[in-house]
């Protein structure tokens, strides 16, 4: 076995003795020589600064008439005895320093240094070791920021501090609350079985205990249970025995005013101290468990809401895709037979009648542009709006548009006219869809003028927002305008303005959103400008070279 003075001897010791009495100063270097220690010797303020720039001693000892130097290691100062009560005040304040009356006597002279430097050395110690139990912990903390998992977090969490702290079993569990999921998690050392009933309590009577110590900001830490069992975790100890901790630490996982879960900390077989450090760093990662649990819950639940409007969503477009479906068979059949009725088929049509079947004719084209509209939402919805791009003649395409429809504008006595002083401009687009864009734009213009009004179809080369090359159509009409806070809603699908509700106009809300989402497919964007009862501009602008 070795002695405690030959493990003194196999460390190496240095000491600075620093002193302007030359018989004291030889007399303390030959004492802490003697015991083991390279001395080197100082006899003024200069020469001990410069030894305590060149060296790293064990121990510096100074007579009080050279002291206040800055000193990083232990400092045992020389004092005369008559000022004892007044230096042993400042020594103090000095940290890790002592006093000792002079003229020393060898044994007592070892003896005090023997002493700071063993403080030093286990202050030392209990620095490295708070560091590297930071460091763990911060891992451990990293592990569960890092993860929305719950059981991720949970088992990084038992994992982490039964290896930190040497723990035989570490147990978590959630209690019932809304605000995180019901979460169950253990860990113990390789030789011990799992219990199968995790912590085996009541979960009332647990949270009872959580609750009132994280009201409290406190962790019930028993460094050895068999000693006693404190007032304050009596509750713990009926439902403990199955575990049988030596000693513990029941932690609580809150958030607000109340707890949410519970860790238990165990050591079986030893006692074990719990530190002040070791207390803080366990409920700072406490803390960032919580705030993980709480976080990956609302985002489950979040995500099962998107879940169930995609879900919806689809529902959707599959019943309008069958809906379609159903009502274009029929509607088909009814159009030919009115075809075949007014073309005399069956007979001469009397005169009324024949008006009755125009009404009827109108009605079953409004029904077919209304299915036509809902067949584009539903395409869109399954195909991404996919598009036949090829260079297009856009000046052309607004004037097959305008020229289509100035029969039913003429039949409201509304104008429209077609503005190409910007030339007809080639763009790389889909020819249908835009067809479509616009024929809704111009077709609802129509709608909403009244008698007398006027309608404007113009087109221009103009720079995009983004500074690529691009066009601008506007539609612009006399109509009656739309509401100014109603008009972010435009281009959502079945939204109606106010006002076209209120004045019985017919549609189906679909055909501005059909616009937007074709116009975005191409890259592109539509902007509105309304003024209530003086009319309404719709800009569409597109770019040259096509999505």
């Amino acid at each position: 076995m070795v002695t405690q003075s030959a493990e003194k001897s196999l460390v190496p010791r240095t000491a600075i003795v620093a002193d302007p009495d030359a018989g004291r100063l030889a007399a303390t270097s030959a004492a802490l020589g003697a015991a083991g220690f390279a001395v080197s010797q100082a006899s003024s303020r200069d020469s001990l600064a410069a030894l305590l720039d060149q060296r790293d001693p064990s121990i510096v000892v100074v007579d009080q008439s050279l002291a206040g130097l800055p000193v990083e290691a232990p400092l045992l100062l020389l004092i005369d005895l008559e000022d004892e009560a007044a230096e042993a005040d400042s020594v103090r304040s000095l940290g890790m320093a002592d006093y000792i009356a002079k003229p020393a006597s060898p044994a007592e002279l070892i003896h005090r240094a023997d002493v700071l430097i063993s403080r030093a050395a286990q202050r030392s110690d209990a620095r490295q070791s708070a560091e590297r139990l930071r460091e763990q912990l911060r891992n451990v903390s990293a592990a569960v920021r890092a993860t929305h998992d719950p059981h991720l977090i949970s088992n990084y969490l038992v994992r982490g501090f039964g290896e930190t702290f040497g723990a035989d079993r570490v147990i978590f569990t959630t209690f019932d609350d809304h605000r995180v999921p019901r979460i169950s998690a253990q860990w113990h050392r390789a030789d011990l079985m799992p219990l199968t009933s995790g912590l085996g309590i009541h979960e009332d009577s647990a949270r009872r205990v959580a609750d009132h110590l994280w009201s409290d900001a406190e962790v019930l830490a028993v460094n050895d249970h068999h000693l006693d069992w404190s007032a304050g975790d009596k509750e713990l100890e009926a439902w403990a025995q199955q575990m049988s901790p030596r000693a513990s630490a029941f932690v609580p996982v809150g958030e607000g005013k109340s707890s949410l879960g519970v860790i238990w900390i165990a050591q079986l077989d030893e006692p074990r101290e719990w530190t002040r450090t070791e207390i803080s760093l366990i409920q700072h990662v406490a803390g960032n468990v919580a705030y993980g649990l709480i976080q990956s819950h609302l985002m489950s639940a979040q995500q099962q809401v998107v879940k169930q409007l995609r879900q919806l969503d689809q529902a959707k477009t599959d019943f309008l895709a069958t809906v379609n479906h159903e009502l274009r068979t029929p509607l088909t059949s009814i159009s030919a037979y009115l075809d075949m009725i007014q073309d005399g088929v069956g007979g001469p049509v009397p005169a009324d009648v024949d008006r009755m079947l125009d009404i009827i004719v109108r009605n079953s084209e409004r029904l077919r542009r209304l299915i036509e509209d809902m067949l584009t939402v539903s395409r869109q919805d399954y195909e991404g709006a996919s598009l036949h791009l090829a260079p297009v003649r856009l000046g052309h395409t607004l004037q097959i548009v305008t020229v289509a429809l100035r029969p039913l504008a003429e039949l409201g006595d509304v104008s429209i006219t077609l503005d190409l002083d910007g030339g007809d401009p080639t763009i790389t687009a889909d020819e249908v869809q835009l067809e479509q864009v616009f024929t809704n734009l111009v077709s609802n213009a129509i709608k909403f003028t009244p008698r007398g009004g006027s309608i404007v179809v113009g087109c221009r080369i103009e720079t995009m927002t983004d500074g690529t090359p691009g066009v601008n159509v506007d539609v612009r009409d006399t109509g009656v305008g739309i509401p100014e806070e109603e008009i972010p809603h435009l281009f959502t699908r079945f939204f109606r303005a106010s006002n076209a509700t209120s004045t019985a106009v017919p549609g189906s809300g679909l055909g501005l959103a059909i616009a937007h989402d074709i116009v975005k497919a191409h890259r592109g964007h539509m902007e509105v400008a309304s003024e209530l009862g003086h009319g309404t501009t719709i800009s569409v602008q597109l770019p040259v070279s096509g999505p």
